[in-house]
């Protein structure tokens, strides 16, 4: 059976680490209208397509013009194919630095106005407990490929705390793929879920995603919520790490349970505490400000 591929409707989902995308998007494949993704390849495909384009001596002799209109197709037809197997009208695809490739996007959607990404967050501190514990679990009896490229900085919770939000790992660079977006002036194509507040009152968070979305609103089942995404985690060498409960309870603050004074009195804790919640600088201000907000956040 051929579906038309082009009638898809094609919304995105960044954002933090441990901050409940596996769950969220687990609760949206509920509807039968969303099709919905585990961490997805399809960002770092385009991207790979778009740095290698011009790599290829017989495209580069190709006029600019063709040359460009060629590259749009090819990867336009990569972002629709990519979903070519689902009869869903709706895809959602979940990869945590979406924001790096908004524009990207754009141009393959063909309209700024048609993106929208929703963006995972969750205090920092909890961020990092999270993987944290994640970190315990596993060196139990295995060992992470973190604790492997990085034995001393992971001899002590500080060190692990220090790597964790490193620029160059998972919670840096999401963190700073989101204020970048915000940098470039993507505020009001994006739509925080806070995720302590969302497993709080799971009924008010869907209904701002579905009005975010502009989708039909849909009567969705948070007492038991089947998990229909899977990763293998022994690719990431981290046990559990996208495992879900299948209820939704309230998400009381994990990191006051995980570290000692050792670590609450360190400077760079301090320096999480100061940005644990960045994302309500954006929110609460003006959207066509968004270069005075990241002030707010420095």
């Amino acid at each position: 059976m051929t579906f038309n591929v082009k009638e898809k409707t094609i919304y995105l989902m960044g954002g933090l680490p441990r901050s409940g995308s596996t769950l969220l998007m687990n609760i949206l494949g509920q509807n039968p209208k969303f099709y919905v993704t585990s961490t997805s390849g399809l960002a770092q495909l385009l991207t790979s397509v778009r740095d290698n384009w011009n790599q290829i001596e017989s495209i580069k002799a190709l006029g600019s013009e063709l040359s460009d209109e060629m590259q749009k197709n090819v990867m336009r037809s990569i972002l629709y194919g990519w979903f070519k197997h689902t009869d869903k009208s709706v895809c959602i695809d979940k990869y945590h630095f979406w924001p790096n490739r908004l524009e990207t996007i754009a141009a393959l959607l063909g309209d700024r106005e048609r993106v929208k990404i929703l963006i995972m967050v969750r205090d920092l501190r909890d961020v990092v407990a999270s993987f944290e514990k994640v970190h315990r679990k596993t060196t139990a009896l295995g060992l992470t490929s973190q604790e492997e490229a990085h034995d001393a900085q992971f001899k002590t919770a500080k060190g692990r705390i220090s790597l964790f939000i490193d620029d160059a790992q998972p919670v840096g660079r999401a963190f700073n793929a989101i204020r970048d977006a915000a940098t470039r002036g993507w505020l009001d194509r994006m739509h925080f879920v806070e995720y302590e507040q969302f497993t709080h009152d799971p009924n008010q968070g869907m209904e701002r995603i579905y009005e975010f979305l502009e989708e039909e609103p849909f009567l969705h089942n948070f007492d038991h919520v089947e998990q229909i995404t899977y990763e293998n985690d022994r690719i990431y060498r981290m046990k559990d790490l996208h495992a879900i409960q299948h209820k939704v309870n309230p998400a009381a603050p994990q990191w006051p349970h995980v570290f000692d004074a050792t670590v609450l009195h360190d400077p760079v804790w301090k320096d999480i505490e100061k940005l644990a919640q960045f994302w309500k600088a954006y929110s609460a201000a003006p959207k066509p400000k968004e270069e005075s907000l990241l002030g707010k956040c420095q």
